[in-house]
């Protein structure tokens, strides 16, 4: 919410006159996909901008039908992403930007047909298969002038802003090492590939290379990146196919070592029975301790040379105001993941609109970019090469 502190609410006038000015598309998030409507979900979360166009699968009348459950114009539902972005490129009341929720393998494809079309593109993470394709997108973006966002959603909490904020200060004094893990269970058993969702990301023809490294891996190496601000320097990855039957990586663990001497530990796990979406970073300072747990978003513990645990909770007036500003009730008041991804549409259609006026800047950013898109598929290319070589140490 822009600029909206604690028991403070936004003008409605304020909330119809973005919504009327910025549109946005959607390619996936057809009937049944969960990802797409979290999307939608978030963005209506601030009415920051209004569906107007979509190509949401590949079956031209389940695009239909969806659409017009969603509202949208049937000449505006599309039956192809390219005939999509060729005319909203051209239509005076096109769309803002796009929504990208297709499965890995599709992403660069989707993404490169909108920037050329001069749409500005918001994408589901990874944002490609390989950091080529990432470079691609990034140059494109560039020349265009375009804002690209890939939603490393866990990055919106207040908390990981929060975080940001006292590592920046000095909080913890300089960052020695960080240990970070994300496992979950849901795909421990052989016989159950996890529906629609899993089955993609287990086939190598949809997901890419990997499956567990880019799904999960890359979030680790993202909320470590956007909190400490420390940079990889090389890495030595060990990533296994344990369960029967899977052809991509299940297992990753991943010793790192970041310019100027940090180290850590990154392990992501989808056989670890009893683990949710159970991301969790533990940062070691010379002068103190950060943990914080996902599932747990509205606290951050931090822990001074004293050896005291503080807990600090989002909506406590020590949060600093530039993570505080995106809160949206009360502490007490549970805000969550869905919470967390609006808040990056919140700066995403705050740096759209600005667009349009002329008036953006590059501080005016606090969403993931494509950069950090890029970075986060050269980490996952150093691991995939690190295995290959017997578990060695690759630059980055």
């Amino acid at each position: 919410m822009r600029g909206i502190r604690q028991g403070e609410q936004k003008d409605e006038k304020e909330v119809d006159s973005m919504s009327s000015k910025l549109t946005y598309g959607m390619v996936g998030g057809g009937p049944g996909a969960f990802i797409g409507d979290a999307h939608r979900r978030a963005i209506s979360l601030d009415s920051s901008a209004r569906l107007a166009a979509g190509c949401f699968s590949r079956d031209p009348e389940k695009t239909k039908q969806q659409g017009q459950a969603l509202g949208v114009e049937p000449d505006r539902c599309y039956a192809d992403y390219r005939q999509m972005a060729e005319a909203e490129g051209k239509r005076e009341d096109g769309i803002d930007f796009v929504v990208v929720v297709t499965p890995n393998a599709t992403h660069y494809e989707i993404c490169k047909a909108f920037l050329e079309a001069g749409i500005h593109v918001a994408c589901d993470k990874p944002l490609a298969t390989d950091s080529a394709q990432g470079e691609e997108l990034q140059r494109l973006a560039r020349e265009k002038g375009l804002l690209f966002m890939v939603t490393y959603t866990y990055m919106g909490h207040v908390t990981a802003k929060y975080i940001r904020d006292l590592i920046k200060n000095g909080e913890i004094g300089k960052v020695r090492t960080v240990m970070a893990e994300y496992p979950q269970g849901w795909l421990y058993n052989e016989n159950d590939w996890g529906g629609k969702q899993g089955e993609w990301r287990c086939d190598p023809a949809r997901s890419g290379k990997v499956n567990c490294l880019g799904d999960l891996g890359t979030h680790v190496e993202n909320a470590v990146a956007t909190m400490t601000g420390l940079k990889i320097k090389r890495v030595l990855a060990k990533m296994d196919v344990v369960v029967p039957g899977r052809k991509l990586d299940d297992n990753d663990q991943v010793l790192v070592e970041y310019e100027g001497g940090a180290t850590g530990v990154n392990w992501t796990s989808q056989f670890a029975i009893g683990c949710d979406n159970s991301l969790r970073v533990r940062i070691y300072g010379s002068k103190g301790t950060i943990l914080w747990f996902q599932e747990n978003p509205e606290e951050v513990t931090l822990i001074g040379e004293d050896g005291i645990a503080r807990s600090i909770k989002r909506g406590y007036g020590a949060v600093t105001p530039a993570a505080a500003r995106y809160g949206r009730l009360p502490s007490g008041h549970t805000e969550g993941w869905l919470e967390a991804m609006g808040n990056l549409y919140d700066s995403f259609t705050q740096c759209v609109e600005a667009k349009k006026t002329d008036s953006f800047t590059e501080d005016m950013i606090d969403y993931p970019t494509v950069e950090a898109g890029v970075q986060g598929l050269k980490y996952v290319e150093a691991c995939l090469e690190s295995n290959e070589k017997g578990n060695v140490w690759v630059e980055l």
